[in-house]
């Protein structure tokens, strides 16, 4: 899929993101970590902002899945978010919302119900190798499926700032 953000990106501008899944602990807050340490990299920390919630409030206040953050912390990346519960403010905040599932999408457009301030999209829309599949939940894999989970978010993350850099404009 190629994608086209509704704007160019500056730094006066940063372009808004959020990664959601269901609780905040798991899946989003590894993309957020994964995006965030990406965007450090290439130092484009004034074109973005980044953030992650969760479509249900089971875990709001908490940090990452202990697993999760161990597994991010063995490739370099840190989760450092605390889980929150998405909300319809935030499509007004957002320029682009990243659903990791096919349900946490469908939820996420309930909540939208006619506001065109932000697109959404499915992570895997940006992965190269199961494009528009759901990341799965790590929980049934055991520690191979937070590997797994992580691959999968590390490739489209890549993807996704690899499609979203051709929009960014120094002013």
């Amino acid at each position: 899929m190629e994608f086209h953000p509704n704007r160019n990106i500056t730094k006066k501008k940063p372009y808004r993101i959020c990664f959601v899944c269901l609780g905040n602990i798991c899946r989003s807050p590894t993309a957020e970590g994964i995006f965030q340490q990406k965007v450090t990299e290439c130092d484009l920390n004034t074109f973005f902002y980044i953030d992650s919630a969760g479509t249900s409030a089971y875990h709001v206040g908490e940090k990452a899945n202990a697993i999760s953050r161990r597994i991010a912390e063995s490739h370099g990346v840190s989760l450092l978010s605390r889980a929150r519960q998405f909300n319809s403010k935030d499509f007004y905040k957002f320029d682009l919302i990243l659903a990791m599932d096919s349900s946490n999408y469908t939820n996420i457009m309930k909540l939208k119900s006619g506001i065109t301030n932000s697109q959404v999209e499915l992570m895997r829309s940006f992965d190269p190798i199961g494009s528009n599949e759901d990341v799965p939940d790590p929980y049934y894999g055991g520690i191979n499926g937070f590997e797994n989970v992580f691959t999968i978010l590390m490739r489209s993350s890549e993807e996704l700032l690899k499609q979203l850099s051709p929009y960014l404009v120094n002013e």
